[in-house]
């Protein structure tokens, strides 16, 4: 235990010297002031909609539902971005510096400095997501006194979506340089974007097609699918006409978790993660 906690530290100490949390932290609060002021003059603009229609839309939920998806949705890519940067060069990146073969010996051993690594990135990014998420829960409900009908789930959503886009940047870094790797898996993330909008063009057309498309392509990424399912917590509890129009959630369909997606991603994360320790114990380094 005492060994991976070192090879947290290592991890964050290199991220400092290449002054990755810097970056993150300017691009975070040039995000939260770009959207408090989106979100106060959206709740300004939309405070008139719906008049004479008094009770068919709720303007504040509808507004509320719809900045904050956009929201979720800006802090899942920053999320994403920082999990990638601290995971993208774990083995062949280091390799490469000569960094990596003086930790890989006895008693420390390659498993344990991968999964360390990927704990590291995942414990950082997810404590990230949720602070922005936070921010701009705070943010929402000062601008237009909105909150979501669910808090905690689409907050678990995010961070599980930065564990499973960390555990696909860990295995890929075993096989890929570090510029490849960074745009195998920004390329899977934006897949996984496609796979929504798919969902939501074939929901529009009634194509099953389309439809079943997106599905197997967000069981395949599933952070897509958490992402879809924190979507859909956010109005779960919205009625009405209000309730039909914001299941469109931003970048696709707004879908409801099924009881397997939990289950089904901690199976993928240990897939992905055994295969990633197993390619690395027979890679020659």
């Amino acid at each position: 235990m005492s060994g991976a906690l070192v090879i947290v530290g290592y991890a964050l100490r290199e991220a400092l010297r290449r002054r990755v949390f810097a970056v993150v932290v300017l691009l975070t609060l040039a995000f939260l002031a770009l959207y408090w002021l989106g979100a106060r003059e959206a709740f300004q603009d939309t405070s008139g909609f719906a008049t004479g229609v008094d009770g068919v839309v709720d303007a504040r939920a509808f507004t509320g539902a719809t900045v904050f998806g956009m929201a979720m949705f800006a802090t899942l890519f920053l999320g994403i971005v920082l999990t990638i940067f601290l995971t993208l060069s774990v083995v062949q990146g280091d390799a490469e510096r000569g960094l990596l073969q003086p930790l890989v010996v006895r008693p420390l051993g390659r498993a344990t400095l991968l999964l360390a690594r990927w704990a590291g990135a995942t414990a950082v990014s997810g404590a990230y997501v949720v602070l922005v998420y936070l921010a701009a829960l705070l943010i929402t409900r000062s601008a237009g006194g909105w909150t979501p009908d669910h808090v905690v789930g689409p907050a678990l959503a995010l961070t599980g979506g930065v564990a499973v886009v960390g555990a696909l940047s860990v295995l890929g870094a075993v096989y890929l340089s570090t510029t490849a790797n960074g745009i195998a898996v920004f390329m899977l993330f934006g897949a996984g974007l496609t796979a929504g909008l798919l969902g939501s063009i074939g929901n529009a057309l009634r194509n099953d097609t389309l439809e079943d498309v997106a599905q197997i392509a967000s069981w395949a990424l599933p952070f897509e699918a958490l992402f879809q399912a924190g979507l859909s917590a956010l109005v779960s509890e919205t009625t009405g006409l209000t309730g039909v129009i914001l299941q469109l959630g931003p970048f696709g369909v707004a879908r409801d978790a099924s009881m397997a997606l939990i289950p089904f991603t901690l199976a993928y994360l240990a897939i992905v993660l055994a295969l990633a320790v197993a390619a690395f114990a027979r890679r020659d380094l």
